[in-house]
């Protein structure tokens, strides 16, 4: 194998046409990653929350919203944001835009769940401890709740988090330049090397995920090692 095609592109497979263009590449895979990552738990905290605390016709409406995110593709939903919003608002969307707004929303939907279940995972008689303490509801769920609530939840969060770094590999097909569609006009410009350039582009994922796991599981680990003292 030859991989001297990676050593002529690094640095287009890295940041892309940037500085004579816009940011692409490794870089722009890790900026859609981290946009993403950081709305989608924000959404799913929130919509967590209320899915624990709602009950009833609110609480059977959030099931189902939330239920629509998690059964589309996010290709689907990707498509719908940026060939449908333009038509029915007469706006522009940028292809960054749509694809961090996606994945927010698809993982948003399913982090929601792992937020839900981890606060109903927690006996009823923490909210009760808390109420006899005399603490309002929110301070309950801020002080009490989520502390305890957060390991339970985390492995979840890594896990959706790593799925939307690989999600990110969809950009392409809106012609996002992010690393899988730096190294496909890579591959079809020299027309030669393809297991080495897509061999290079599955490292650097890997390297992403395993770092983001890595990164997070330490963490956990030193969240527990503090509240445990």
């Amino acid at each position: 194998m030859d991989f001297t095609v990676i050593v002529h592109n690094i640095t287009y497979f890295l940041i892309g046409a940037y500085p004579n263009g816009f940011l692409g590449g490794a870089a722009l895979t890790i900026l859609l990653s981290i946009a993403s990552s950081i709305i989608s738990a924000i959404l799913g905290l929130i919509f967590g929350v209320i899915l624990a605390v709602t009950k009833g016709l609110i609480h059977q409406v959030l099931v189902i919203f939330l239920g629509f995110f998690r059964a589309i593709p996010v290709i689907m939903l990707i498509f719908w944001v940026y060939f449908l919003l333009p038509i029915l608002f007469n706006i522009d969307i940028p292809g960054t835009f749509t694809v961090v707004c996606s994945l927010s929303l698809i993982g948003g939907a399913y982090l929601a769940h792992a937020v839900y279940a981890g606060i109903r995972s927690l006996p009823a008689g923490q909210w009760q401890a808390g109420a006899a303490l005399g603490m309002k509801p929110f301070q309950v769920l801020r002080y009490i709740i989520l502390p305890q609530a957060l390991p339970i939840m985390m492995p979840s969060f890594i896990n959706q988090w790593v799925s939307l770094i690989k999600d990110t590999s969809l950009a392409y097909v809106i012609g996002v330049p992010e690393l899988s569609f730096v190294a496909t006009q890579v591959s079809n410009r020299v027309m030669v090397y393809p297991a080495e350039i897509f061999l290079f582009v599955a490292v650097v994922y890997y390297i992403y995920c395993v770092g983001l796991s890595f990164v997070a599981n330490s963490l956990l680990k030193r969240y527990q090692s503090k509240t445990a003292l």
